[in-house]
C-alpha cells in the first residue's frame, strides 16, 4: 500500500490519446490521504490511475474522473467546462461523498457529474459502477471515431463524385450483368458530347452511338475485349443525337471486386475529330510531297539534263544552273520529309548501348568524311543504354549537319556522351563551323510563323525525336565560332 500523499500510477499528459498498453485512464482528483491511496490500489487492478490534488490536471487526458467532495468545491466550474468541451464524446465524472454529507450536496450536482458514490462502498459495487461508466466512455469514443471516419469517407466519395460528374471527358459506367452491358451512369460531359439526355442513355448499350460509317474493326476490338474482361482503346466513328458524326476516342476498362470478378465497365470518351482530320491531312500531304512532288521533280531534272547536254558544261546559262540547283534542293527536301516521317512513326527502338553505337557511327563518319576530324568522348564507368525511338538517326543528322554546313576545308566535330545521372544521358555535338543562324535557333524555341521559319528540317527532326522521348534539345552558338547541340535523353533502367 502506498503511503498517504504519494501519487500512484503513471501520469497522463495533456493531449495523450492513448496509453502505451491502451488501458483506460482514471483521474483521482482527491486530497492526499489513506482513502485516495486505497482507492487507487483498487482501481489499478483494471486501469491506469493518476492520483492528484491538482485540479489543473482536468485539462489532461483521462477516461473517467473521480472527484473527492473537498476538491469538488473548488473544481466544480472546471469540471463543468471540461464536460462541455467533451460534449460530443461522453466523458464521465464521479463525485465521492460521505454518507453524512450526502444531503448537503448541491441540488444541481447532476449538472456536473454522472454518478455520486457514497463512501464507504463495497469494492465490487465501486468497480461495477466505474466499469460501467468507462465502458460507456470507450463506446462513445469508438462511435465518435467511426463517425469521423464515415464523415471523411462521405466527403471523399462526394469529392470523387463531383470529379466524375465534372470531368472534362465523357464518362459512362455499364453493368455487365444487365444483359448487353446497359449504361447505369453517364456524366454531364458525355451528355454534352453526344447530345443525348440521361433518360436517353441509361439502360442502353453505348452501341447506340454507332452508325453507317462506323467501321467493323473497332467494333470487333471493343466486343472482344469486353467479352474477355480486358481493357481496350479504339478510335471509332460515332453519331450524336442530331445525326452529326464525330471521331470518338473510346477507352474501356473493367472494374473488379476483391475476388477478381468484373462488376462494371467504365468508359471514357473524347471527341478527337480535329486530330483525325489533321492526321489524314498530314498523310495526304506527306504522300504528295514524297511521291507526287518527287515524280514531278524527276521530270524537271530529266529535262534539265537534256538542256545541260545541249549547252555543254561550260556554256550553261545562269538560269539553267539555278533551275538545276533548285530541283536538287526540292528533291532533297522531299527525301528529308520522308526520312523524318519514317523515323518518327517507326516502332520504338530496342535497347541500344549508346557508347558502342557511337563508336560505330564515328568509324562510319571517318570513312564518309575523310577530310573531317571526329573526336569521341565516352563515360569511363557505367552503361549508356537508351531506348529512344529515332535517336541514332537524330545523332547522325546532327553530326552530318556539323560537317556539311562547315566552310572549313578540315572541319572538326567533337562528340561527347555524358552520364549526368542514373536517369539522364547527354549527347553533346560541338563543331567549329560558322554557327547555326540565330533565326533557326529562335524558331525551335518559339515556333514558326509565316515570316519566321527554319530552313533546316534536320533540326526539327532532332527536336521531335528528343521531345517525343520526354528529353530536352538545346542549341547554343559558341562565341569563338561553332555550335553546341545537346540532346538530353532518358537512360534505360
Amino acid at each position: 500500500m502506498a503511503p498517504d500523499g504519494v501519487e500512484t500510477g503513471s501520469p497522463a499528459t495533456a493531449g495523450d490519446d492513448q496509453t502505451p498498453d491502451d488501458e483506460p485512464r482514471i483521474l483521482l482528483l482527491m486530497d492526499a490521504g489513506r482513502n485516495r491511496t486505497l482507492l487507487a490500489e483498487v482501481l489499478e487492478e483494471a486501469y491506469r490511475v493518476e492520483a492528484t490534488s491538482d485540479q489543473d490536471r482536468l485539462d489532461g487526458a483521462f477516461d473517467c474522473c473521480i472527484v473527492g467532495e473537498r476538491r469538488f468545491a473548488d473544481a466544480a466550474e472546471t469540471v463543468r467546462s471540461r464536460r462541455e468541451t467533451a460534449a460530443e464524446v461522453f466523458l464521465p465524472f464521479v463525485l465521492l461523498v460521505r454518507e453524512e454529507t450526502r444531503e448537503s450536496a448541491p441540488a444541481d450536482v447532476w449538472d456536473y457529474v454522472d454518478d455520486v458514490i457514497e463512501m464507504p462502498v463495497e469494492q465490487a459495487e465501486l468497480s461495477a459502477r466505474i466499469d460501467n461508466l468507462v465502458e460507456r466512455r470507450l463506446t462513445s469514443v469508438e462511435l465518435a471515431e467511426r463517425e469521423e471516419q464515415l464523415a471523411e469517407t462521405v466527403e471523399e466519395l462526394q469529392l470523387k463524385e463531383r470529379a466524375i460528374d465534372e470531368a472534362p471527358v465523357g464518362l459512362t459506367i455499364a453493368d455487365p450483368d444487365g444483359g448487353n452491358n446497359p449504361v447505369v451512369y453517364a456524366n454531364a460531359e458525355f451528355e454534352t458530347l453526344t447530345g443525348y439526355e440521361e433518360s436517353d442513355i441509361l439502360g442502353r448499350d453505348c452501341r447506340f452511338l454507332q452508325g453507317e460509317e462506323t467501321s467493323d474493326e473497332p467494333r470487333r476490338r471493343l466486343r472482344t475485349a469486353i467479352d474477355a474482361g480486358e481493357s481496350v482503346s479504339v478510335d471509332i466513328v460515332n453519331y450524336r443525337k442530331n445525326g452529326r458524326k464525330f471521331w470518338n476516342k473510346v477507352d474501356v476498362a473493367p472494374i473488379r471486386n476483391a475476388d477478381g470478378e468484373v462488376t462494371n465497365y467504365v468508359g471514357f470518351q473524347a471527341d478527337i475529330t480535329d486530330r483525325k482530320i489533321r492526321e489524314r491531312r498530314l498523310e495526304v500531304l506527306n504522300r504528295v510531297l514524297s511521291h507526287n512532288l518527287r515524280n514531278k521533280m524527276n521530270v524537271i531534272e530529266g529535262y534539265v539534263a537534256l538542256l545541260n547536254d545541249e549547252f555543254g558544261a561550260d556554256e550553261r546559262p545562269l538560269s539553267l544552273v539555278k533551275i538545276d540547283e533548285a530541283a536538287e534542293d526540292v528533291i532533297g527536301l522531299a527525301d528529308t520529309v520522308r526520312d523524318i516521317e519514317r523515323t518518327l512513326s517507326g516502332p520504338s527502338e530496342t535497347v541500344v548501348a549508346l557508347d558502342r553505337v557511337m563508336e560505330q557511327l564515328v568509324s562510319a563518319f571517318d570513312d564518309r568524311y575523310p577530310e573531317a576530324t571526329f573526336r569521341l568522348s565516352l563515360p569511363s564507368e557505367g552503361d549508356c543504354d537508351v531506348a529512344v525511338t529515332g535517336i541514332v538517326s537524330a545523332i547522325e543528322e546532327a553530326v552530318e549537319n556539323a560537317v556539311e554546313h562547315n566552310d572549313s576545308p578540315e572541319p572538326t566535330v567533337e562528340i561527347r556522351v555524358v552520364r549526368r545521372s542514373e536517369d539522364w544521358i547527354d549527347v553533346e555535338i560541338e563543331d567549329d563551323g560558322p554557327g547555326i543562324p540565330e533565326q533557326e535557333i529562335s524558331v525551335l524555341r518559339e515556333g514558326e510563323t509565316s515570316l519566321v521559319h527554319a530552313d533546316r528540317l534536320g533540326l526539327w527532326m532532332i527536336y521531335w525525336v528528343v521531345s517525343k522521348a520526354g528529353g530536352i534539345f538545346d542549341v547554343e552558338r559558341i562565341e569563338s565560332g561553332g555550335t553546341l547541340l545537346t540532346l538530353r535523353i532518358p537512360a534505360h533502367r
